[in-house]
């Protein structure tokens, strides 16, 4: 069996495990002999103290298929590939780009299914383009059949513009344990951004060296601000800074020291969601006054109040 192949049937065989009651989704995002497949979930914890019914500011409690393999993967994702059972929402198809992930591939399934009837148009009009200025070639997948039919592929010579990267430098600490709760700060104050929503973070790699990573809100890969197309729905084509910081971290094979995150303004509510299930218990804010979204601080207060999500406020 084609690792491709694989891959789906391992997608396949655990999105009936999802505890989401509507939608059921799974992926599996593979490199090499390196797998990892998760379905959409809740994270422990948000389940624990808000069950499944809670909104979080603007956004559900869940974690997407396609984010939580990304979080949870314990090899580099740049390069990678990622099978998913149903076609992916425009917000993940940017952490798919983010991460460096280049191939992706769609059960054929998942186009006839209710969900997909409903957002097809999301697909069509976001993800898609989103997925194709990234550079990121695209598959239907029919497992039966041993059927691989191409949905996009990009020219061989296309490279995706990045006008503003995420920067991941080594850090002059170089162990975990030698880090100081001023340490995020210290590092926030050396960064020079134009963009007024960005965060900074720490993270380790396999061999305990330190790593810091800085990132603001920007279009989604291969866009760039002068290309950027408006927005569609509840969608739009940016990429907030901590998902930028979250992606980036996976695509390099790094991870995020525990509570080491830093927002120079309240994040969105989906980031909130996400850092909880990358196993954050706390992110330091130098404004707690401003954020992309007014839900924000109906998030932070909520995340707060149960003992999930701690903010200190550490402004620059």
């Amino acid at each position: 069996m084609s690792p491709i192949i694989t891959a789906m049937q391992r997608a396949v065989d655990v999105v009936l495990t999802s505890p989401h009651p509507d939608s059921k989704v799974a992926a599996t995002l593979f490199s090499g002999d390196h797998y990892i497949s998760r379905t959409n979930d809740w994270p422990p914890i948000i389940l624990e103290k808000l069950g499944q019914e809670a909104r979080i500011g603007d956004s559900s409690g869940t974690l997407h298929a396609e984010v939580n393999c990304l979080i949870h993967a314990a090899f580099k994702t740049d390069g990678a590939s990622l099978a998913i059972t149903d076609p992916c929402c425009p917000n993940c198809a940017k952490c798919i780009a983010e991460a460096g992930i280049k191939t992706v591939y769609i059960d054929h399934k998942g186009f006839e299914k209710d969900f997909a009837l409903r957002r097809g148009d999301e697909f069509q009009s976001m993800s898609l383009r989103i997925l194709a200025h990234a550079g990121i070639s695209l598959y239907e997948v029919r497992r039966k059949d041993n059927l691989i039919q191409t949905l996009y592929t990009p020219p061989d010579d296309y490279v995706p513009p990045e006008d503003n990267p995420i920067e991941i430098r080594p850090c002059r600490i170089l162990r975990s344990s030698d880090l100081t709760p001023d340490m995020l700060l210290q590092t926030a104050k050396l960064v020079k951004v134009k963009h007024p929503r960005w965060a900074c973070a720490l993270a380790a790699d396999p061999q305990g060296k330190i790593w810091t990573l800085v990132a603001s809100a920007h279009p989604a890969i291969g866009y760039t601000h002068d290309q950027m197309a408006p927005p569609e729905g509840k969608y739009d084509f940016m990429l907030e800074p901590v998902n930028r910081i979250l992606m980036g971290a996976a695509r390099a094979g790094l991870t995020l020291v525990q509570d080491y995150l830093w927002c120079s303004v309240l994040p969105s509510p989906r980031e909130m969601v996400n850092a909880v299930g990358a196993g954050m218990h706390q992110i330091s804010i130098g404004d707690t006054t401003h954020a992309k979204k007014s839900a924000s601080s109906d998030a932070r207060d909520l995340l707060q109040s149960t003992g999930i999500l701690t903010f200190v406020t550490r402004p620059i």
